[in-house]
C-alpha cells in the first residue's frame, strides 16, 4: 500500500477556513468514551438559561427521532440512559415528559443547566452511532440532546477521546484541538464525527480542500485512489458549475461487509466492503457510491424540496420528490463515472438497460408512482415486507430511470441544446443562491418546462405522479439507439415465486403461483411427487401450458395446489447503437453520452 503524504499547504488552508469568525455558543456538549469496549458514549450538555425559559419556568431537552437523508422514525432516545441534571451546580429534578423530551425546571436568577447522560452506540451504519475499542463514529442526531429555542444558535462540541484514540475528524469548524463549532442545530446534526486512529488524506478540488478519514484495513493504492476520487469530484462539479463548499470531508468505513452512504452538508459517511478495492467491479462500485453521496452536496443539501430543511427532527418531513433527491442522484452517479471514463460507455449502456429491466419487472411499478413512493418512504421503503415487490417501487431505482428519461426528453425537445444538467443549474441559481430556500412541486415541474421549452405537465402527470411506462423505444431511437427486449420470442417457463431452504419467500403478483394460492411461508414438501430441489430444476424441463402439483405445509397442515406454467412476463432490455444513425441522431447522442 502506498502512503499519501499530507501537503502542508492543504493543512494550512483547512486551518485558515476553520479559523473564521467564532460565535458564542449558548449550548455546549462534552463527549467522553472512557470504556469504548462497553459501547457507551458519555455526554454532558450545558445550556445557558434564557429569559424565555425563565418565563416558562422550564427548559426542554430533546433527542431527534430520525436523521436527515434516512427517511424513517428511528427513535434514537431508546439508547439514552442515566440522565441527570444540575442547575448552577446544584442537583435538579429532570423529568421525561414524552418519548424523546426531558424537562428541567428553572426559576428566576438561575443561569445554567447541565445535563449528563450515557448513550449506547453499537450499530455501525451510516444512520446511527458506534463505539468499540477500534474507533468511534457519531451521527449527531443519535447521540446529542438539543434545545429547540437554540436551533438557530451556535452549537459547540468538545471531544475527549479514549486515551488510545489520537484523531478526531468532522466537517465542523475546529476552534481548538478537538473542540468544534457549528453555526446552528441543522449544521450540527449534519456533521458526523469519526474518532480513533484512522488515516487522513487530503487533496484539492478546484481550490476547495477535501479530506478523507479512512477507517479500517484495506488493500488500496492510496495515490491512485485519491486521483480517482479527485477526478470524480471535479466532474461532479461540472454538472452545476459551482462548488458551494469551502471544505469537504469523506468518512469511509472499510468493513468485512459494507454498503451504503449518507449525505451531509459538508461531508458524507460511506461504508464499503474492504475487499472491493481489489477487483474492478467492486472498485467501480466504491467510486459510484462516493459519486452518489458527493453529488448530494448539490442535490438535496442545496437543491432541495422545501420539506427537506429546516428540519423537524421529531416528526416525518414529507415530500413527493425523493425520486429527484435520491433517484436522480443515483442516475448522476452513473453518468459522472461514464463522463470521467471510470466506467466505459458500453458498461454504462448495459447498466442502464439492466436498471430499466429491473424497474419494469417489478409488479409494484404499475401500482405505486414515483411521487407516491417518495411520500410514503417513511412507512414503506425502510419497512419492506414479503408483499413490497408487488405493491411498491423504490424511489431510488424509479427515480434513476426517470432521470434518464427526462434527460433524453429535454435533449430531444431542444435538438441537443439543453440537457438535465441545465435543470439543476436553474434550480441551484434560482432557489439556493437567489431565494435561499427549497423548491415546491410546481416549481420543480416548471424548471423542466423552462429548460425543455415545452410543458412538462403531461410527463409529470403520467410518469411521475402516474405509473405510465415511458416511451423508451422512441426516446432511444431519437438518440440513435435501438431498444429491444432480448426475451421477446423466447419460450421461457414461469410460475413466479422464490424459495429458500424449501420455504417460499416471495410470490409475484404477475405469476401463476400467486393466482393459484401459494403463500409466502409455505413449506414445499413435494412437487409432482418428487422432492423440491430448487427453482432452476423445478422449471428446467417445463414449458408454458404444463402444470405442477405442489404439496405444501401451511400452519402445520398439508395442502395440495395445482399451478400452471405460464410464459414469462419478465423483460431483458438491451441497447444497441444504430450504425446508420443520421447526423441529427448523432448530435443528440453526443449531447447525451458525451455531454460536451
Amino acid at each position: 500500500m502506498n502512503k499519501q503524504s499530507v501537503p502542508s499547504l492543504l493543512s494550512f488552508l483547512f486551518l485558515l477556513i476553520f479559523s473564521n469568525l467564532i460565535f458564542a455558543a449558548p449550548i455546549r456538549h462534552k463527549l467522553r468514551m472512557d470504556a469504548p469496549h462497553t459501547h457507551y458514549f458519555d455526554v454532558t450538555t450545558e445550556v445557558d438559561i434564557s429569559a424565555e425559559a425563565q418565563k416558562k419556568k422550564y427548559v426542554d431537552f430533546k433527542m431527534a427521532a430520525w436523521t436527515p437523508g434516512s427517511y424513517l422514525i428511528r427513535e434514537f432516545a431508546k439508547n439514552i440512559e442515566r440522565v441527570q441534571a444540575t442547575v448552577d451546580g446544584k442537583k435538579s429534578t429532570i423529568t421525561k415528559i414524552n418519548k424523546n423530551t426531558w424537562r428541567v425546571p428553572v426559576s428566576a436568577g438561575q443561569s445554567q443547566i447541565s445535563v449528563s447522560y450515557s448513550v449506547y452506540a453499537f450499530e455501525l451504519s451510516v444512520r446511527t452511532s458506534f463505539l468499540d475499542d477500534s474507533h468511534g463514529y457519531i451521527n449527531p442526531a443519535s447521540v446529542f440532546l438539543y434545545v429547540s429555542e437554540y436551533a438557530k444558535s451556535a452549537q459547540e462540541l468538545t471531544v475527549i477521546p479514549f486515551k488510545d484514540f489520537k484523531k478526531v475528524s468532522s466537517a465542523m469548524k475546529e476552534i481548538k484541538k478537538f473542540t468544534f463549532q457549528a453555526k446552528n442545530l441543522d449544521e450540527y446534526i449534519d456533521s458526523p464525527i469519526e474518532i480513533g486512529n484512522h488515516k487522513v488524506w487530503e487533496f484539492m478540488v478546484n481550490q476547495v480542500p477535501h479530506q478523507i478519514a479512512f477507517y479500517g484495513l484495506a488493500k488500496v493504492d492510496s495515490v491512485a485512489f485519491l486521483a480517482d476520487v479527485k477526478k470524480m469530484c471535479e466532474e461532479a462539479q461540472r454538472v452545476v458549475g459551482d462548488h458551494p463548499c469551502d471544505h469537504y470531508l469523506f468518512i469511509i468505513h472499510n468493513l468485512f461487509r459494507g454498503g451504503g452512504g449518507l449525505e451531509h452538508l459538508y461531508s458524507t459517511t460511506c461504508q464499503v466492503s474492504r475487499a472491493n478495492y481489489e477487483n474492478p467491479n467492486g472498485y467501480r462500485g466504491i467510486l459510484n457510491l462516493l459519486a452518489h453521496e458527493y453529488f448530494h452536496l448539490w442535490n438535496v443539501k442545496r437543491i432541495r424540496p422545501q420539506a427537506l430543511g429546516p428540519f423537524d427532527y421529531e416528526n416525518e418531513n414529507y415530500t413527493h420528490n425523493l425520486w429527484v433527491s435520491e433517484g436522480i442522484t443515483s442516475y448522476y452517479a452513473d453518468v459522472i463515472l461514464q463522463r470521467t471514463g471510470q466506467s466505459s460507455t458500453d458498461e454504462y449502456l448495459k447498466g442502464l438497460a439492466q436498471e430499466i429491466s429491473m424497474v419494469e419487472n417489478t409488479p409494484g411499478n404499475l401500482t405505486e408512482s414515483a411521487a407516491s413512493a417518495s411520500w410514503d418512504a417513511w412507512i414503506k421503503y425502510y419497512r419492506p415486507n414479503e408483499n413490497s415487490r408487488n405493491s411498491t417501487i423504490s424511489y431510488y431505482d424509479k427515480g434513476s430511470v426517470l432521470g434518464g428519461v427526462l434527460n433524453m426528453w429535454i435533449i430531444k425537445n431542444t435538438q441537443g441544446q439543453k440537457c438535465l444538467d441545465d435543470v439543476f443549474k436553474l434550480l441551484y441559481t434560482t432557489y439556493y443562491q437567489k431565494l435561499g430556500r427549497g423548491f415546491t412541486d410546481a416549481e420543480l415541474e416548471n424548471a423542466f418546462s423552462q429548460v425543455a421549452g415545452v410543458s412538462a405537465k403531461s410527463i409529470f402527470e403520467s410518469q411521475i405522479y402516474g405509473t405510465q411506462t415511458p416511451a423508451y423505444a422512441d426516446l432511444f431511437q431519437a438518440l440513435g439507439y435501438e431498444w429491444s427486449d432480448t426475451n421477446a420470442g423466447k419460450i421461457i417457463p414461469y410460475i413466479g415465486f422464490t424459495a429458500m431452504g424449501g420455504r417460499i419467500t416471495t410470490v409475484s403478483r404477475i405469476g401463476s403461483a400467486y393466482h393459484a394460492g401459494l403463500n409466502v411461508g409455505d413449506e414445499i414438501l413435494k412437487v409432482n411427487q418428487a422432492n423440491f430441489e430448487g427453482m432452476e430444476k423445478l422449471v428446467a424441463d417445463k414449458k408454458p401450458g404444463d402444470t405442477i402439483n405442489f404439496v405444501i405445509r401451511r400452519d402445520g397442515i398439508e395442502r395440495f395446489f395445482v399451478v400452471p406454467v405460464i410464459q414469462s412476463p419478465m423483460h431483458s432490455f438491451s441497447l444497441t447503437e444504430i450504425k446508420s444513425a443520421t447526423e441529427a441522431q448523432k448530435k443528440l447522442r453526443l449531447k447525451w453520452i458525451g455531454n460536451r
